[in-house]
């Protein structure tokens, strides 16, 4: 789902002294009862201007997407609500992929439910002590499914049941904790004789119009008791049936009649919801090797994977892209395609100080990378500072307009100071944490930047400051909540704060500021080749006797992230042997991390030496006969578990099934460039390079496409809306 809070205007009540003029607000979004986001605090404003995406994966089924504006106060305990946007999940495709107002509703705790509750009522009919005749209601709460989280927690529920009409009586029963099941037992006679507890006098023509009201609280304990919903059932359901069983959806209290509320102000909002209805994998099977091969496709414009980005850019930007990233991370396939888009953008950039500045495929994909296998380097770097700014809460604040009376500029810079120093150390000596991914990219973007501006010394320094500083770590500092570093929005002086130290991470990036300082250059980049093993193991000799001391040397052997060292002799095999098998098997998981996206990595090693003529493991008599044990499986860091191919694979097939009349223009465009052979106006909005390969790319995607379809329209997974069940 990715969610834009845009703006708000005129919130709070239209008239009195409950104007929210001199209050600071916030929004949350909630799934159901659940805050899952909340923007940062905006100052003094009765139209703040949010303007923040949200993009988030729904962990589980829900009912209600909800947008709640809070007004902060310093001077109560509890922030003010101000109003609420609640959309149905069913309702959601009416404003799927457009910007809309909204108008605020009151927030009222009673009318603040979700979930459902099963219940099973009999009618019976019993004969008294006294011999008179009355009938036995009994309702029985078999379960409930849906209550929310109260503090973070499964609530502890309890039922009151109500008969409504002529006679009223209510019987309250509590339940253990997270327990959900509940038995009442109910009596309504017609005769006054018989004065039971709970027995009442009720007329024949009146039976009917009795209702049954249940009402499901939290046992606040110590605190106050919360609702959580009620639903009312009318006897007569029993009046063909002496038994009923069915579920029913909690209500608001009352059913939710409200006077008519004060304008309370609305809500800019624009919301995206898709639902992936995933077929057997087979099924992908087509497409799938399609987009994996895109990083072999020459040029690499004709690609699936660039078509994709290509045909999706005017209508959800380069989002589509992301499940793509993600497919050819998970099957090793990413290095070369970023290579690959990278290279194509620097054919097309002119200047050397532009060098990837823009918004583009190339930086998107890149962008993408770093946020998904950066998220663990981002915490061991920059959390625990944070953390510490956060908690001192010092003021920064430099602007001589923007100090507040009392404020110390010259104390205030020292504080910026010391958080920016703090900042960028962590920074520069993070080397170690760097993942081995985001590393390869780097020198790949170094190479490619100096053979395109050979005669610039410092664009291969650029290239990569322009991600590593201004696109992944002043990101990062700027906006702590999006990469998990912080749970919530800091406050305005926080917020204030920080925006200066990522200013300030953002100069230090740019190469105007680099080339005075030769050592932050050298940091930037070099440091980047990183040590991740250095031991002493030995060294077993080549074309000697098995046994005797001289067929072992000690040596000392070193891994980077960009080579293992030691050898003396090029392309020669180096056996060695580690001290126990721990140690053996950290050399394996170390090797194959650094190894895993190197294009030329084997596929099978001899696991023994080359001696006297053969192979010791395999007899086999060729010393370039290929390996007989495959090699270990290149591991992803967890990533992978992380990554549904199939789903990914069905993203793909959604984008490219909503812009199949940009793929045909694309199609088309490529056939007029055949034929005419040269640029025409309508091929303007694409990248082709080569009009027959990319031709022949789209048409096999049409095939895919329509077979792929085919297979939905069969199992009838899709709707004609999105975004509905």
């Amino acid at each position: 789902m990715l969610l834009s809070a845009g703006e708000a205007k005129n919130l709070g009540p239209s008239s009195g002294p409950n104007r929210l003029r001199d209050l600071c607000t916030f929004c949350t979004i909630s799934l159901d009862q659940e805050e899952v986001y909340r923007t940062k605090v905006y100052e003094k404003s009765v139209s703040p201007f949010y303007g923040e995406d949200f993009y988030f994966e729904i962990p589980r089924p829900f009912q209600c997407l909800s947008f709640y504006v809070y007004a902060k106060s310093m001077f109560q305990i509890r922030d003010l609500p101000i109003g609420k946007v609640a959309i149905r999940k069913e309702d959601l495709y009416k404003y799927c992929g457009k910007e809309n107002w909204f108008q605020l509703q009151p927030v009222d705790p009673h009318s603040e439910v979700q979930g459902k509750v099963h219940l099973e009522m009999k009618l019976n009919e019993l004969i008294t002590e006294n011999g008179s005749i009355c009938q036995q209601l009994v309702v029985q709460i078999i379960a409930c499914q849906g209550l929310p989280l109260i503090s973070g927690q499964n609530c502890d529920p309890y039922a009151t049941v109500t008969l409504v009409g002529p006679a009223r009586w209510v019987y309250k029963h509590k339940v253990k904790l997270k327990v959900s099941q509940f038995i009442m037992f109910w009596q309504v006679t017609r005769s006054s004789s018989y004065k039971g507890r709970s027995h009442f006098h009720v007329e024949e023509e009146d039976i009917e119009k009795l209702e049954i009201k249940v009402e499901l609280w939290n046992n606040g304990n110590l605190a106050q008791d919360v609702f959580l919903g009620e639903t009312r059932v009318s006897v007569k359901i029993l009046r063909n049936d002496n038994a009923h069983k069915a579920w029913y959806l909690l209500q608001p209290k009352g059913n939710g009649t409200k006077s008519k509320p004060d304008d309370l102000g609305s809500l800019r909002l624009k919301v995206t919801y898709t639902e992936d209805n995933v077929l057997p994998s087979p099924c992908y099977m087509a497409l799938r090797n399609l987009m994996l091969k895109s990083p072999d496709v020459k040029p690499i414009s004709a690609s699936a994977a660039h078509v994709l980005g290509d045909i999706c850019r005017e209508s959800v930007g380069y989002d589509a892209l992301l499940p793509v990233v993600r497919l050819l991370l998970h099957h090793n396939r990413l290095l070369p395609f970023l290579t690959s888009v990278a290279a194509l953008e620097l054919e097309n950039t002119q200047e050397a100080n532009t060098i990837f500045r823009g918004n583009s495929l190339a930086t998107r994909c890149i962008d993408d990378m770093m946020k998904i296998v950066g998220k663990s380097y981002l915490t061991v770097t920059l959390k625990p500072v944070l953390n510490e700014i956060f908690e001192s809460n010092k003021t920064c604040e430099i602007d001589p307009v923007k100090l507040k009376e009392g404020d110390n500029v010259e104390v205030n810079k020292e504080n910026l100071q010391g958080y920016v120093h703090k900042v960028f150390t962590s920074i520069t000596q993070s080397s170690s944490s760097c993942p081995p991914l985001m590393c390869d990219v780097f020198r790949s973007l170094r190479q490619l930047a100096s053979k395109r501006f050979p005669a610039d010394p410092h664009v291969q320094y650029s290239a990569v400051s322009s991600f590593i500083f201004l696109r992944f770590f002043a990101v990062a500092v700027l906006s702590p909540h999006t990469f998990q570093l912080r749970t919530h929005h800091p406050d305005p002086e926080i917020s204030r704060t920080l925006t200066l130290i990522s200013k300030t991470i953002q100069s230090l990036g740019s190469w105007g500021s680099l080339s005075k300082n030769k050592l932050v250059r050298q940091l930037l980049v070099r440091r980047c080749v990183h040590v991740i093993f250095n031991r002493e193991v030995h060294k077993r000799a080549q074309g000697r006797k098995r046994l005797g001391k001289k067929n072992f040397k000690k040596r000392w052997l070193r891994v980077t992230n960009q080579e293992l060292s030691y050898h003396k002799q090029k392309e020669k095999p180096l056996y060695v042997q580690a001290g126990n098998c721990v140690e053996t098997n950290s050399w394996i998981e170390v090797l194959s991390q650094v190894s895993r996206c190197n294009p030329g990595r084997l596929s099978t090693f001899h696991p023994s030496a080359y001696v006297g003529g053969s192979w010791l493991c395999c007899t086999e008599t060729n010393e370039s006969t290929p390996g007989c044990k495959p090699c270990t499986a290149t591991l992803l860091a967890n990533i992978q578990l992380d990554i549904d191919c199939d789903r990914e694979t069905e993203r793909i097939f959604s984008f490219f099934s909503s812009s199949r009349s940009r793929l045909q223009k694309m199609e088309d465009a490529c056939a007029g460039m055949s034929v005419y052979l040269g640029q025409q106006e309508e091929c303007s909005a694409f990248t082709i390079q080569d009009p027959k390969e990319t031709f022949r790319t789209i048409k096999e995607l049409g095939e895919v496409l329509d077979d792929l379809q085919a297979h939905h329209d069969s199992k009838g997974a899709l709707t004609d809306e999105p975004g509905t069940m």
